[in-house]
């Protein structure tokens, strides 16, 4: 028999892992990305960019309400976005198909340490500012010609593998 959602036995839990979304617009994605955040646990969600489209009624069919339980907040500037990550000692990830990416399944974790976990745009990825200052950049294996995913599909698969 099917489990409803207050019939589920999972753990209640939340990870010191903080989502950062580089210029994400897509309001299907951004629904998605609180859905799999609230999901897996995450602390907060920071959006990068101006003008990200928050409007509720947009992106409360892909979140089902979960933007109502996830904080987040918006950083309109790289620049501060890096002082913010970098002031407070966060070991920044991101998942991001570079010269120099490792599998996922390689990340390290470091103990006590919140994680920011980065993750790009829809069209442009991440920006060459924030792969500068990240610790470890991180690809997802894939075996088709198709050479990338969806954001929301890549994000969840990244923050399974770090809260598993």
């Amino acid at each position: 028999m099917q489990l409803t959602h207050e019939e589920n036995q999972f753990e209640r839990k939340t990870f010191p892992i903080t989502l950062v979304c580089d210029h994400i617009y897509f309001q299907q994605n951004i629904g998605s990305l609180f859905r799999a955040g609230e999901a897996f646990g995450v602390e907060k969600i920071i959006f990068l960019g101006k003008d990200i489209p928050l409007t509720p009624r947009k992106i409360n069919k892909t979140s089902r309400s979960t933007h109502l339980r996830v904080p987040y907040s918006v950083i309109e500037e790289t620049t501060e976005l890096i002082d913010y990550l970098t002031q407070n000692d966060f070991e920044i990830i991101a998942l991001e198909i570079t010269s120099n990416s490792k599998p996922l399944k390689e990340v390290i974790i470091p103990e006590n340490k919140k994680i920011a976990l980065l993750t790009g745009s829809e069209i442009d990825g991440i920006s060459k500012e924030l792969l500068k200052i990240s610790n470890q950049i991180v690809h997802i294996n894939m075996f088709g010609n198709n050479s990338s995913m969806n954001v929301v599909q890549a994000t969840s698969i990244a923050l399974y593998e770090l809260t598993s």
